[in-house]
């Protein structure tokens, strides 16, 4: 590992700290502040439509389910990297049983940390549900690249020193990597890390309402268990 890179891979506070900050600032500032503004208002808007429409009714139901299946708590909270390198508390279903760890061994497949009811929520994504509190309150984004845990940060900036550019956006439920069927990924999977920042870049860069609504599209045909759209293949 360079010297250089280092200062990026250590969590100071409530900041993981970036090479790119001061590009990522003037980046934010070069005529997207009127989208940003527009979006943080779709967000808000669309957060506080599900958590009283939908999230009122059935997070209960989950809650019960998941306190019948194994013993723990309901929600399990995690540190990942937000905008600009801030981390922030983000809120999950339960998925795996309790283990010290969860912070630094991510679940794959056929890991026998899943509970049961777990596998279900996670293959449905249901999961990921309570993390319309996370976009409620400003910390994500329905659309932008998903937030990693600080221990991922530190394996992938092995692969691809410049990925703390995926970090100039709010983190979103879904992003174009995963509209694109980019689930999952260790340091193992380098192909697919790498694919996934690629994705993430690209979305950084060409970040606009017309993407979001496609990327969001995409991702609601992928949940019915349907294949993505030409019209986003073409954003290569």
């Amino acid at each position: 590992m360079s010297g250089k890179l280092e200062p990026a891979l250590q969590a100071v506070g409530e900041r993981w700290l970036s090479v790119d900050q001061e590009q990522m600032r003037d980046w934010a500032a070069k005529d997207k502040r009127a989208y940003f503004l527009f979006k943080r208002t779709f967000d808000f808007l669309i957060a506080v439509l599900v958590i009283a429409g939908v999230l009122s009714w059935l997070l209960p139901l989950l809650a019960l389910l998941i306190k019948l299946d194994s013993r723990g708590p309901v929600f399990f909270v995690q540190k990942r990297v937000g905008r600009n390198g801030r981390l922030f508390r983000c809120l999950k279903l339960r998925s795996m049983v309790i283990n010290d760890l969860a912070d630094e061994r991510p679940a794959a497949g056929d890991d026998l940390r899943i509970t049961r009811l777990g596998d279900w929520l996670r293959r449905t994504h249901l999961d990921e549900l309570p993390q319309f509190w996370n976009v409620a309150t400003g910390a994500m984004s329905l659309i932008g690249p998903r937030p990693y845990m600080p221990s991922d940060c530190r394996r992938f900036a092995s692969m691809i020193p410049e990925i703390d550019f995926r970090h100039a956006v709010r983190p979103g439920i879904t992003g174009i990597a995963q509209a694109m069927g980019l689930h999952g990924g260790t340091a193992k999977d380098r192909r697919v890390i790498v694919q996934r920042y690629q994705w993430d870049a690209y979305y950084v860069r060409h970040a606009g309402f017309g993407l979001d609504i496609r990327i969001l599209g995409n991702t609601i045909v992928l949940l019915l268990g349907g294949q993505r759209t030409r019209g986003l293949r073409r954003v290569r």
